[in-house]
């Protein structure tokens, strides 16, 4: 998998120099790193979606690796401040936007669970003087500054194109949604759809939508099942119901395929068994990573940065699985089986 690592170091190296490449001059990074030898602290808020979700706790060790990296390198005392919920609510997002804002912190890093319900808490903290930066689910329309992801029409005509392909171009499908609200998985549904036209032999016999949790989603996955037992294959936009290992023994593999974005460590035994033949991975670490890199870049060094920092998933199935998982362990994934990190 030399070209999926290769792919990610060239992210990290991106990230570290994009102030090169965006207009930036070195007099604003000396004056920075002079002022921030005086001891000051630079202060991001990340709000994700959820506090228990996996993807975001991922994106949350990405964040610190790069304050840690950023502190070291300019002086300056970053620090994250994690605001994410416990479980989806915008509402509470809202109000974790205003306490950042209030508190004094310098930048907001948002993961959006109803972008309808955040535009006026975005904006409003623009107005105070707190720049906004979206990854994973944007807020399209507000007066953040850039957000980092991918395009959610394509992940989603990928997820059924893969899908597709491993059913032999025909069958009953069902597509696994998880937040109606979410407006990037909104896109990854209807892109898995659009996708699904191209097939005359695929049947979609209806799209879940459930709470972002593992349980919830295993949980509808099984409910699913029982309503609609011709179901062949799922097209999962979001990797939940594979973070816990309840479908391992619902699914037969024989019978049943999917195809789902997310390769997380819990989500490499479907991979082995062959009831998830192909994962495409979000590089959910460089979530927190790029983004804090680029918040520091254009907030502190005053430098220009894309509107649209792009992110492209990753193949995984059984040829690479031992290079993400080593891939996964080296971004600080500490519950990896050991016997994946052993595969060639």
């Amino acid at each position: 998998m030399k070209r999926t690592l290769t792919f990610h170091a060239g992210l990290l190296l991106a990230a570290t120099a994009l102030a090169a490449c965006s207009g930036g001059d070195k007099g604003t990074a000396d004056s920075s790193a002079s002022a921030a030898g005086n001891g000051k602290t630079f202060t991001i808020a990340m709000i994700a979606k959820s506090s228990t979700n996996p993807v975001f706790l991922s994106g949350r060790a990405g964040a610190d690796s790069a304050a840690k990296e950023l502190t070291k390198q300019y002086g300056v005392n970053v620090k994250i401040d994690w605001l994410t919920p416990p479980s989806e609510d915008a509402t509470v997002q809202a109000q974790r936007i205003a306490q950042a804002v209030n508190s004094g912190d310098n930048a907001i890093l948002l993961s959006a669970s109803d972008a309808s319900k955040l535009v006026g808490a975005v904006n409003e903290a623009v107005a105070r003087g707190v720049p906004v930066m979206t990854f994973d689910s944007d807020v399209a329309g507000s007066n953040r500054f850039s957000f980092y992801g991918g395009d959610d029409a394509a992940m989603g005509r990928q997820v059924m194109d893969e899908l597709a392909k491993q059913m032999g171009g025909k069958g009953k499908v069902a597509i696994l949604g998880g937040s109606q609200n979410a407006p990037n998985l909104q896109k990854r549904v209807q892109g898995a759809k659009d996708e699904a036209k191209k097939y005359p032999g695929i049947t979609i016999l209806n799209t879940f939508y459930h709470a972002e949790t593992p349980q919830d989603a295993a949980a509808e996955v099984a409910r699913a099942m029982n309503a609609y037992p011709s179901i062949q294959g799922w097209a999962m936009i979001g990797g939940w119901a594979l973070f816990t290992k309840a479908l391992l023994n619902d699914l037969d593999s024989s019978r049943v395929k999917i195809v789902s974005v997310d390769a997380l460590p819990a989500e490499l035994p479907y991979v082995e068994k062959g009831l998830a033949p192909v994962l495409l991975a979000q590089p959910t670490f460089l979530w927190g990573y790029v983004s804090v890199k680029t918040i520091f870049d254009h907030v502190y060094l005053k430098k220009d940065v894309p509107a649209h920092v792009q992110m492209d998933l990753v193949r995984v199935d059984k040829n690479n699985l031992g290079d993400w998982a080593r891939q996964l362990k080296a971004w600080g994934f500490t519950d990896v089986d050991p016997k994946y990190l052993q595969m060639k």
